[in-house]
């Protein structure tokens, strides 16, 4: 079975009712490690060592984080500048993510009426999406179409439900599609 690898970014863990439910998705699978971030670097001191000799161990690699500022936190932007370093994750050398495979999974606050021309961001949700593929691209990872829960804390339980059967079935997907990959390999 393939290694996930979790990267969880939440300034706010305590307050995410998405967020934290995708989570508990994760923390379920076997052979998957999740990595808070804001926990273990509260001061943004990141052991770059330990974070690439995860990553080095992943076959999947999520990233789950909220939306903000059509990014990702600042703790994640900080960890993408300081782990995915030049030598190691890209240029001359660089080929330590090359074939494994990212998943952006994330919670927006705002519906997707609101990504929406005339909606309050004015741009579809896909217009924000390249910084964050771009990043895994240029590792020369492969790219899976992000995972995304719209609607926040507005979300039902129900519907929080709804998002966290969604998640384990896309997780599944992606699972089955690595191990069929890497068979054929």
């Amino acid at each position: 079975m393939p290694h996930t690898l979790v990267i969880h970014a939440h300034p706010r863990p305590g307050s995410s009712l998405i967020t934290g439910a995708m989570r508990q998705v994760f923390e379920a699978q076997p052979d998957t490690s999740v990595r808070p971030l804001y926990d273990l670097y509260p001061d943004f001191d990141i052991d770059v060592a330990a974070e690439q000799r995860a990553l080095l161990a992943a076959d999947l690699v999520v990233w789950l984080t909220p939306v903000h500022w059509y990014s990702v936190p600042a703790l994640m932007k900080h960890w993408f500048d300081q782990v995915l370093a030049y030598g190691w994750a890209y240029g001359p050398g660089g080929e330590a993510l090359r074939g494994k495979t990212a998943w952006w999974v994330t919670s927006a606050g705002a519906t997707t009426s609101e990504y929406a021309p005339g909606g309050s961001h004015g741009r579809p949700f896909a217009d924000f999406l390249p910084p964050i593929e771009n990043t895994a691209r240029f590792c020369g990872m492969h790219w899976l179409p992000p995972y995304v829960v719209h609607g926040g804390h507005a979300n039902t339980v129900v519907q929080v439900s709804a998002c966290c059967g969604g998640l384990q079935q896309r997780l599944e997907q992606h699972l089955a599609d690595i191990t069929t990959a890497g068979a054929a390999a």
